[in-house]
């Protein structure tokens, strides 16, 4: 698929990797639709970014975890361009959860947002490519999803269940509309590591560094423009960290 002049709805595309995401589609000709849920001041940022380079971009804010908002978001993206092409689903809550101290709510909160949101864009936007018979859906899980983390265990099974979730929806949305995910390794740190877990973080990486945000937007890309063949496929970006 070109990626000029296509439209892309892409979660949690105001901040972080999802920024990188939204910029590199951008760039590539690409309509966007950065999805942001509390922070309007960023996303209207990304989006003069854009608009500075010649792009197109609209704002859409959402509760990816209910199902009226993605209709909603649904709704706003077609009626300014006439379609969507592409949808990332990036959107994700991450934080520490040690295992004695795991409680209901940090269950809800993970499985409603990481898993059912994901759900919910597929479900919905799926809908709308698979009666227009094209489309892409890329799903970002993380490599912890297999190498699962103690004390981040709801997290990890919140993203698990995506990489479930992609190998379903591949089958059902086929064969009109493409379903792969990504898994990630540390391409950014979250704010409360310090340099004693980035250090071990980057020793039990083969390639010793973390990542960059640029090596995921890149993976997306090709997803989009590299082969139409590529369908629940699972592709981790990890500099090797799985390995280990």
């Amino acid at each position: 698929m070109d990626l000029k002049d296509k439209t892309c709805l892409i979660t949690g595309s105001s901040v972080r990797v999802g920024r990188e995401i939204a910029l590199t589609l951008a760039q590539k000709g690409a309509k966007i639709a950065i999805h942001y849920l509390s922070n309007e001041e960023k996303a209207n940022d990304i989006i003069n970014q854009i608009h500075n380079f010649g792009g197109d971009a609209l704002a859409v804010k959402g509760d990816i975890s209910k199902k009226s908002d993605w209709i909603r978001m649904k709704n706003l993206v077609i009626h300014k361009w006439n379609s969507i092409d592409i949808l990332v689903n990036n959107a994700a809550i991450f934080y520490k959860t040690p295992f004695f101290k795991i409680s209901n709510k940090d269950w809800t909160q993970f499985l409603n947002v990481n898993l059912i949101g994901t759900f919910y864009g597929c479900q919905i936007i799926g809908d709308f490519m698979y009666k227009k018979k094209q489309g892409k859906i890329i799903n970002i899980a993380d490599v912890a999803a297999e190498n699962i983390w103690p004390s981040y265990i709801p997290y990890c099974v919140s993203k698990a269940g995506v990489i479930a979730l992609t190998k379903g929806i591949a089958k059902a949305l086929a064969p009109y509309v493409t379903v792969n995910a990504i898994s990630p390794g540390t391409v950014l740190l979250a704010e409360k590591y310090d340099e004693e877990e980035e250090i071990s973080l980057i020793n039990r990486t083969p390639l010793r560094r973390i990542g960059d945000p640029k090596d995921i937007a890149n993976t997306v890309a090709f997803l989009i423009e590299g082969s139409d063949f590529i369908n629940g496929e699972i592709i981790k970006v990890d500099g090797g960290r799985s390995l280990t």
